[in-house]
């Protein structure tokens, strides 16, 4: 099952389009980096440590 992309800092709510840098715990939790410097690199929902994101690969059309 693949990770669930979030598009929004769950902090301060900035977009986190498909190409921006961000941060997941575990349980998908996603973050801004500014905010995970804040919060020490430790989700506050579940404890957890948090990592950068990785990227989406770009969609291809198949024809």
């Amino acid at each position: 099952m693949p990770l669930e992309m979030r598009e929004i800092c769950e902090k301060c709510e900035t977009p986190l389009g498909h190409e921006a840098q961000a941060c997941i715990c575990s349980y998908e939790c996603t973050f801004c980096v500014p905010c995970t410097v804040d919060m020490n690199n430790i989700c506050p929902n579940c404890g957890g440590e948090l990592l950068a994101r990785p990227k989406r690969k770009p969609q291809t059309a198949n024809v």
